[in-house]
């Protein structure tokens, strides 16, 4: 299991998550920008995602819903902030509605992805930053810290095709 580590702090309303791949960083970042393989690790095993949309360039909207074992599909998106390709790259993280308009009754949050090389291979650090304790807590009680940790379980699936 490449993750490795989440913690969570209330006090600063971040969950962070360390995760390794025995890969360059060149790779991970590949993988987090062509959408074809950011559906293979984005969402849980259960809830595989399909992006719509992902143009990977500052202000670029990608689109995206996961679609649960019933046929139930969750919609959500996010907005890139920043890029400084290959090392990292800022993200607002949302839900959607059907048409894939932003659902402004549920909260966002704010991703900042780190990549960085180690002498074997990649450490990824991803931190979510939630707008409010409240919001932090609502979004942890709808499973984010197990649904990351189990669709980034498969990234090593993903770069090692």
């Amino acid at each position: 299991m490449p993750v490795l580590a989440v913690t969570k702090d209330p006090n600063t309303c971040t969950m962070t998550l360390v995760a390794e791949f025995p890969v360059p960083v060149s790779r991970v970042w590949a993988a987090w920008a062509d959408p074809r393989q950011v559906e293979r690790f984005w969402g849980p095993p259960t809830w595989p995602a399909t992006f719509v949309e992902h143009p990977f360039v500052v202000g670029g909207l990608s689109r995206y819903y996961m679609t649960g074992p019933d046929g139930t599909q969750a919609h959500g998106w996010w907005r890139l902030l920043r890029l400084d390709p290959p090392h990292s790259f800022d993200l607002e993280d949302g839900f959607a509605d059907e048409t894939g308009a932003p659902n402004s009754t549920l909260p966002t949050t704010q991703m900042r992805l780190t990549l960085e090389a180690t002498a074997e291979g990649t450490r990824m650090v991803i931190v979510s930053t939630f707008a409010s304790a409240e919001a932090m807590a609502q979004l942890l009680t709808m499973g984010m810290e197990e649904g990351l940790k189990a669709a980034l379980g498969q990234m090593d699936g993903v770069l090692r095709a």
